[in-house]
């Protein structure tokens, strides 16, 4: 995998992909955001895109390896 530049996150996505790291479902990340979980989703469609990965668990350990997620 190459490097990952978290830059291209906005700070919604940054939270959403931080809330998934937490452990969070879909379902509970729109009761915190008050948004609906279709727009959960399309934030989490978004950050699989610039994360260049395949799933959500993908994602959180692409967060967790390089750092950006404490």
């Amino acid at each position: 995998m190459n490097t990952t530049d978290f830059n291209t996150l906005t700070t919604r996505e940054a939270y959403i992909l931080k809330l998934l790291t937490e452990g969070y479902g879909n379902s509970e990340i729109a009761d915190i955001l008050y948004v609906s979980v279709h727009t959960v989703k399309a934030h989490i469609s978004a950050i699989l895109k610039k994360l260049n990965a395949r799933t959500r668990t993908q994602a959180v350990y692409i967060a967790l390896k390089d750092g950006v997620i404490k």
